[in-house]
């Protein structure tokens, strides 16, 4: 959201955000109105409490929710871990956007986005969507079956060890100095190629990275496997896969921002509204801020898209539409050419093994976006079919997924109940 004020205060756009908090709705209009009148170029800023008065007439929606993630997800890590010492249980499929626990994620995230859609086909029913709510390629399939343009903005792959600042950084290179391309599915992505100013290839030198094991274990491994490397966090990609001996998935993953984070974005947001960014005080608060913003910016595309500007994004999530050798209906993750706000085909070539596992995993995407929005047939289908759960028993894990449905029942009622199954997971 902070990402969202900043770029639309440079571009003059008319933003509305809702938010239940009136604390929070004073702070939010209160910091985006300084960074508008800094900019001077006109637009505005309200936060209100009212979700159809948001969405009246809205050119462009951000869709950044996520219900009760990290609570919910400690929910399903309890729930998968085994009942006796020593036994682990499910717990490897304790996940925030693949296998079991992405699946529950994935049906909660419906849960929240079928209501917003249905509200926006009645006040808002041109407006394209940008998801940046986790798991983003099923966010925004979701979208796109509801009947919207939609586009997805995931995890950078820019930052991190395993990103291209680190794989920059390895090379003894700055990013600036370099041209990379990488693509692939949301949370999957695989480094293409890597250039220098120059227009001379870095691949080979990037190969001999992942091929000694210098960039770690896991991207070494699918080296081997997949003839590619693989760029951004590496636990986003091991979601999607199989259980793996040398890879737990993380015990308290990071769901947004920390406490501590929290209350320092706020301070200083409060500062620039108090001070605005004329004052130091004020600057410097903002420069603090800036510093701490991640690189997506959905308010910049969205606008390109509106008002039909050039732009390039180095991922956007989107239907596959013959960029990679894929189903064209796949959400997939690449780079994005916007000539006057229309997108120029560029075709990216990845190895056929690696192209084999993607479809797989774009398929539980799909499958698991229908289950959200209620197909029940869909989501026995995706446990049937989901990479991420090979290795177990998938009529216990049709249990379990079904237990888990009830579990959380406050939010997905009985529309996923399986009328068949009166059992409990033991």
């Amino acid at each position: 959201m902070l990402t969202d004020l900043l770029q639309a205060g440079h571009e003059g756009a008319d933003v509305r955000i809702e938010e239940k908090n009136s604390a929070m709705q004073d702070l939010l209009a209160g910091y985006g109105g300084a960074c508008f009148r800094h900019a001077n170029l006109g637009g505005s800023i309200q936060a209100l409490s009212s979700r159809t008065k948001v969405l009246e007439g809205a050119d462009l929606v951000i869709y950044a929710g996520d219900p009760m993630a990290s609570s919910r997800f400690q929910q399903d890590r309890d729930a998968l871990s085994g009942v006796e010492e020593g036994d682990e249980g499910l717990l490897d499929q304790a996940r925030v956007n693949g296998g079991i626990g992405g699946l529950m994620h994935t049906l909660r995230q419906g849960a929240s986005i079928v209501p917003l859609a249905h509200d926006m086909k009645s006040v808002c029913p041109d407006a394209r969507v940008i998801s940046l709510g986790d798991p983003v390629a099923r966010t925004t399939d979701m979208f796109a079956r509801l009947g919207f343009e939609s586009y997805g903005l995931a995890r950078s792959c820019l930052r991190g060890p395993t990103g291209l600042e680190g794989i920059c950084r390895k090379l003894d290179m700055k990013m600036e100095d370099v041209r990379a391309v990488w693509a692939g599915l949301p949370g999957f992505s695989f480094l293409t190629s890597l250039q220098d100013l120059s227009g001379h290839s870095l691949m080979s030198e990037v190969y001999a990275l992942a091929s000694d094991g210098v960039l770690g274990r896991l991207i070494q491994r699918w080296y081997r496997l997949y003839d590619a490397v693989a760029i951004g966090r590496v636990t986003d990609h091991a979601e999607y896969m199989p259980a793996q001996d040398d890879f737990k998935p993380e015990e308290r993953p990071e769901m947004g921002e920390s406490v501590e984070k929290r209350k320092d974005r706020i301070l200083n947001m409060n500062l620039v509204r108090e001070h605005g960014l004329e004052d130091p005080d004020g600057m410097t608060a903002q420069l603090l801020l800036l510093t701490r913003t991640p690189p997506q910016r959905p308010i910049q595309l969205g606008l390109a898209l509106l008002r039909g500007e050039d732009l390039n994004v180095p991922d956007v999530t989107r239907k596959n539409a013959g960029i990679l050798a894929l189903s064209r209906d796949a959400e997939i993750s690449a780079p994005l050419i916007l000539k006057q706000g229309k997108a120029v085909p560029s075709p990216v070539q990845l190895p056929g093994a690696l192209l084999d596992l993607m479809g797989d995993i774009a398929w539980a995407h799909s499958l698991a976006s229908q289950a959200a929005l209620g197909d029940r047939a869909a989501l026995r289908e995706c446990v049937e079919t989901d990479p991420a759960l090979d290795g177990l028993d998938r009529l216990y894990v049709q249990d379990v997924v079904q237990a888990m449905i009830r579990m959380h029942s406050d939010i997905l009622g009985d529309l996923f109940e399986d009328p068949d199954d009166d059992g409990d997971m033991e």
